[in-house]
């Protein structure tokens, strides 16, 4: 169900799509190995207490400690390179594997920014934030997603932060806070696309910060050979088309959303309807186009 407002989505988990789509993310079992463990505890805050005196016969002053934490999760990276997709199957794969049959997922609308009125934005981040934990109860999982996360959350140090940047923040961090109280059963995925941005109290509080980068020679192979399975391409043209959406000319490499955004597409314009796809067609556009301009992270 998408809402006008403030939320982008609002998404029912474990959800089918999302499941086929993860299949389709390279490198996401990677990715969600190495998070997995971390993720897990998270999700069991609560459960803690019950672990330590089974393992150890009594509370462990580490439970107090690591209950402390925050739930939240940052991913941040280049443009394009799947930060956010990753985000919306993890919280997927994880509503699943609890066998969590009524959690559910918020997408942050850019909407909550508001209109410019004192104070709305503010306004609007509690407001959503009210939503989400409405949605968990007493006993249900959910997962918010705030992408472009420097939109909302850039530090309160920066000279031309306005007094509603401020607020916003503020009120984040707040949000975040808050949701410390359900061990777990809240977590937020802020995606971005500048770290170094984000304010400082905001990163200091997140439980896992991941990295994503540009896809190298070997995982944009793997990417086009599962993505043009059927059109009948040789080794070597793949090898071909490796190498033109690479690093050359002192431009970075192509993204993954820049090979099915605008690869693909361009590709397929120039043999549909009358023909096949030809290895020519995607070789012709990768030469002729350009990857997506760095987004600088300072």
């Amino acid at each position: 169900m998408t809402l006008p407002s403030i939320f982008d989505a609002r998404t029912l988990l474990p959800d089918p799509p999302l499941a086929l789509r993860e299949k389709t993310l390279l490198g996401f079992e990677g990715r969600y190995r190495k998070t997995h463990d971390q993720l897990r505890l998270l999700l069991n805050l609560g459960e803690l207490d019950a672990w330590s005196k089974t393992h150890h016969q009594k509370k462990l002053l580490l439970c107090d400690l690591v209950a402390e934490q925050y739930p939240l999760v940052i991913f941040h990276g280049d443009v394009g390179t799947g930060k956010t997709a990753t985000a919306e199957c993890i919280a997927n794969r994880l509503a699943k594997e609890s066998r969590t049959e009524d959690a559910q997922l918020f997408k942050l609308s850019n909407r909550v920014r508001g209109s410019g009125k004192v104070g709305e934005m503010g306004t609007l981040l509690t407001q959503a934030f009210h939503e989400v934990v409405q949605a968990a109860g007493k006993g249900r999982r959910a997962f918010l997603i705030i992408d472009e996360g420097d939109s909302l959350a850039a530090s309160r140090n920066q000279a031309h932060s306005h007094h509603e940047d401020k607020v916003a923040v503020n009120t984040l961090i707040q949000g975040v806070d808050d949701l410390r109280r359900f061990n777990g059963r809240i977590v937020v995925f802020l995606c971005t696309n500048r770290l170094s941005v984000l304010d400082p109290a905001l990163q200091r509080r997140a439980a896992i910060v991941e990295e994503f980068t540009r896809p190298d020679d070997s995982e944009r192979q793997a990417l086009l050979t599962m993505d043009l399975e059927g059109v009948g391409l040789t080794d070597h043209e793949i090898r071909e088309l490796v190498l033109a959406t690479g690093p050359r000319n002192k431009q970075p490499g192509w993204t993954f959303s820049d090979i099915r955004t605008r690869l693909y597409p361009a590709a397929l314009a120039q043999a549909f309807p009358g023909r096949a796809l030809s290895y020519k067609d995607l070789i012709d556009v990768a030469n002729a186009q350009q990857p997506s301009p760095v987004m600088e992270d300072k």
